[in-house]
């Protein structure tokens, strides 16, 4: 490789990107039956169910396509905005800026029949940093493409800088996005191409463009969303691909390196890309699964007269996630979320038990602890 140009696009040949299909055959098989197998849950579950599991896969979407970049959001504000566009109760006031997340992501699901345009990607790129303007945040250019002055990731010392990526140059980014998104709108009916390698391409594409001054990353991703929505042909999201690019944050930035140094053969890109989708559509099981073991585990008992605290209790134990309590719960967990007295909390956990709805785990004495009948240790970690 030591004779190629430094940058892929560099390369007499870019952007015609080639990759082996044999190489990339299995995981797209893979990625195909998870796919399957999640469409398939999704029809089992209700529809108040499945419109709160779109709203944590969007919400997630959000919130970790932002951590990618280093920047925190307000969870409880993205929620609010969020869920007064699904239709959803809302129950913490909005700001400017979880308004333009909220509309970029389901601008780009919602609406995946509209084809993409300039003016949507200039559209997108106003509402990821619609704001309070603030006199201390650096000044962009939103809504417009990137200046003239070279764009390099670097990193390292000053007089020994490492350059991590070089935006291909200012002059001719007109027409190279211009030609990306004729490819994207053709491409959404080419039959020769799987819906899953076109958006990984458009993924690669568009990061290696970089026609904006920030927001890249973030409207790469909402691009990837896009394209995947089209391939699935359906609105309703389930799944948070950029989570678990979070989890691989360095592979992430690593395999776009590697390969923005490499040919135009971009096969371990699209190798990496399909792993890290298919372990997003493996949570997402998860998700669902924990949804369809509530529903179950509510008919079951749906005769019994539980107390609110009670209640309260089993459903945060049917939930899980970051709210739940990996390995069962204790009397003095119980007192602390119930908000009741020790000897109450002792008492309602016996009730519970008794009727069925709690099962002791093994130990004894104060570390004694009850965990929901059927549900694996594994259901009860943070997903």
């Amino acid at each position: 490789m030591n004779d190629l140009p430094h940058w892929i696009w560099q390369q007499p040949d870019w952007p015609h990107f080639t990759w082996q299909e044999k190489a990339l055959a299995p995981l797209l098989l893979e990625c195909g039956h998870a796919q399957g197998r999640l469409l398939g849950m999704t029809a089992a579950i209700g529809e108040d169910s499945s419109a709160q599991n779109e709203l944590d896969a969007l919400l997630q979407n959000i919130i970790t396509s932002s951590a990618i970049e280093g920047e925190p959001l307000n969870v409880g504000s993205v929620r609010s905005s969020l869920a007064r566009r699904l239709g959803l109760s809302a129950d913490q006031s909005t700001s400017p800026r979880s308004e333009g997340l909220a509309e970029l992501l389901l601008d780009a699901t919602q609406h995946h029949d509209s084809p993409l345009s300039l003016e949507r990607l200039l559209h997108w790129h106003t509402l990821l940093f619609q704001t309070d303007e603030s006199p201390l945040a650096p000044k962009i250019r939103i809504g417009m493409l990137r200046g003239n002055e070279p764009m390099q990731v670097v990193s390292g010392r000053l007089d020994r800088p490492v350059v991590h990526f070089e935006a291909p140059p200012r002059a001719g980014l007109d027409e190279a996005l211009t030609a990306f998104i004729h490819w994207f709108n053709a491409s959404q009916a080419d039959t020769a191409l799987d819906p899953l390698l076109r958006a990984g391409v458009a993924h690669f594409w568009f990061v290696t463009l970089h026609p904006f001054d920030d927001g890249n990353g973030r409207l790469t991703r909402t691009l990837t969303d896009l394209a995947l929505a089209q391939g699935e042909q359906q609105a309703i999201r389930f799944y948070a691909m950029s989570a678990s690019i979070l989890e691989d944050r360095k592979g992430y930035y690593e395999i776009l390196e590697s390969s923005q140094k490499d040919s135009l053969d971009i096969t371990p890109w699209l190798q990496w890309f399909l792993r890290t989708l298919l372990r997003s559509l493996e949570q997402a099981q998860a998700n669902i699964d924990r949804v369809l073991i509530k529903a179950r585990y509510w008919q079951q008992h749906r005769h019994l007269q539980l107390s609110p605290e009670q209640l309260k209790v089993l459903n945060r134990l049917l939930d899980g996630g970051e709210r739940g309590f990996e390995g069962g719960i204790n009397a003095a967990q119980y007192q602390a979320v119930a908000k009741v007295s020790k000897a109450t909390a002792t008492r309602h956990l016996a009730d519970l038990l008794e009727k069925g709805c709690l099962y002791r785990l093994p130990g004894g004495g104060r570390s004694t602890r009850y965990q929901i009948p059927g549900l694996r240790p594994a259901d009860s970690s943070s997903l």
